[in-house]
């Protein structure tokens, strides 16, 4: 008998909070990632249900950030705005 590897973890959850809150495209895909996990472990592909893994923790990486850096160049732009709106100049 063939000695399973722990079971790696999904981070559904975690995708579909990005999904929602963050990043919406990146997050989908976290989502796609993170749903393959458990089906890829339970049929034996073990390498696959790992890479899985990996790379729905990565896009929820990518999602969380991508939100950010949108955030941070929102608020920047809007202070620009108020900065010039409030000297006289726009």
């Amino acid at each position: 008998m063939e000695h399973q590897p722990q079971r790696p973890p999904n981070y559904l959850a975690v995708a579909i909070i990005t999904t929602i809150l963050c990043c919406l495209p990146a997050g989908i895909v976290s989502i796609v990632y993170a749903t393959k996990v458990n089906s890829e472990y339970d049929a034996g592909n073990y390498d696959a249900a790992e890479k899985a893994s990996s790379n729905a923790k990565t896009w929820a990486i990518v999602s969380a950030v991508a939100a950010l850096v949108v955030g941070i160049i929102y608020i920047v732009f809007l202070g620009g705005l108020a900065f010039l709106g409030a000297s006289g100049n726009f």
